[in-house]
């Protein structure tokens, strides 16, 4: 299964991973899934560090690194589909980086991975 990180779920897998519910850190853990993580996510992190709303034990660009090394996490850049697709989602969610994730979902067919409650009332396979 293709699972596509939220970005607070990236972050606890890469760190607090007790964080996770135990159907979520399952996923995480079987090998046989693929696990995404969106480049809005990484502009997310970014911003909130700078913001000092974000705290992470090592770099970003490590942090990265390392997921992509240990967990062979794979990085989705944003396409035009995905931009075009925000015109079909209802406003349930007001977050612009978490309608986009939900946007790339859908387009791309992936399994999202987050405890935000607002993701199940869209078309999408909300994983928690």
């Amino acid at each position: 299964m293709k699972l596509l990180l939220d970005t607070h779920v990236f972050i606890w897998w890469s760190g607090e991973p007790d964080k996770l519910s135990a159907k979520a850190l399952n996923a995480c853990e079987n090998s046989t899934n693929r696990l995404i993580l969106s480049i809005v996510s990484i502009w997310e992190m970014q911003i909130k560090m700078q913001l000092g709303k974000l705290k992470l034990k090592r770099s970003l660009k490590d942090l990265i690194e390392n997921q992509q090394d240990i967990n062979n996490l794979q990085i989705l850049p944003v396409s035009p589909n995905h931009i075009f697709m925000l015109d079909n989602l209802p406003m349930h969610h007001s977050d612009p980086f978490d309608r986009l994730l939900i946007s790339q979902a859908i387009e791309e067919k992936l399994a999202l991975v987050s405890k935000d409650q607002a993701f199940s009332n869209y078309a999408v396979k909300l994983f928690w």
